[in-house]
């Protein structure tokens, strides 16, 4: 792997007290390495949480891996080597990252932190696989969506090649897979376990990954900040230096713009004022 020389300081570069990002699947056929790059090239932050399943182990990632899924890593290292904290949180496509004693580069590894905002209020961080329904905690039931997963992923790179189309292009069978990962993923019942475990923990909220549903509300009285993914939403989830949060979805214009934003009227979700 040839290491690329730390990103330089710029005066366009956004800047962030703490950046939590989740499910980049490197290694699979759903990651999109081009816009993930650009974020992380156009940031900085004092901590960048990676909140589970950078890397996709089931698909073993040799196939799908190319220089761009390397330099996505040396960009991170090249963050936590300016001085970034740069904190990975293993979810169930890189579980073997969670066992004990495990190092990487100049990251940390735990399965589950808590995270102080500038403004005091207190967050656990985790993936959120541990708070699944029982049925989708099961291996087998896991690994054969993840597969049919990648089957459809693959059909629908050699239609786009075979009718010319680019790669942001939003296809039939995108639409589709997005429509199935949102009735049988997780539903309500996976937020309510998660804001039970931030109540028992006693904090001010949980921050979280894996549904690939990005979200930022209120929910009986407690913080549920999902950071979303990098396969279908392209979002990030963003603390600035008040302590206040905010969605963040990547686009091919210069810069990321708040979820729901407009081009005439930026609007920025903020939890607390």
């Amino acid at each position: 792997m040839t290491r690329d020389a730390p990103p330089p300081r710029s005066p366009a570069r956004q800047r962030f007290r703490s950046l939590f990002l989740s499910d980049f699947h490197l290694g699979s056929r759903g990651c999109n390495p081009a816009p993930i790059l650009e974020f992380l090239r156009g940031i900085e932050a004092e901590t960048i949480y990676l909140v589970g399943d950078i890397f996709d182990l089931w698909h073993g990632g040799t196939v799908q891996w190319d220089d761009r899924h390397s330099e996505i890593i040396e960009t991170l290292e090249a963050h936590a080597e300016t001085g970034t904290r740069v904190v990975y949180l293993p979810g169930n496509h890189d579980a073997p990252m969670r066992a004990p004693g495990m190092n990487f580069l100049n990251f940390e590894l735990a399965e589950i932190v808590t995270h102080v905002g500038a403004d005091g209020q207190r967050y656990l961080v985790l993936h959120g696989d541990q708070c699944d329904a029982r049925i989708l905690r099961w291996h087998a039931m896991t690994r054969f969506g993840s597969r049919m997963d990648a089957l459809f992923r693959g059909l629908d790179a050699w239609l786009r090649r075979r009718l010319n189309r680019t790669e942001t292009e939003r296809s039939l069978i995108q639409l589709a897979i997005a429509g199935i990962n949102h009735i049988i993923a997780r539903g309500s019942g996976y937020e309510r376990r998660l804001i039970a475990m931030a109540e028992a923990a006693q904090v001010d909220g949980i921050v979280c990954g894996h549904s690939h549903k990005p979200a930022l509300r209120e929910s009986d009285g407690l913080t549920y900040a999902n950071c979303g993914d990098w396969v279908d939403s392209l979002t990030a989830l963003a603390e600035d230096h008040s302590g206040a949060l905010q969605l963040l979805q990547w686009s091919a214009a210069p810069a990321s713009a708040p979820v729901g934003a407009t081009s005439a009227a930026p609007a920025v979700a903020k939890v607390r004022a």
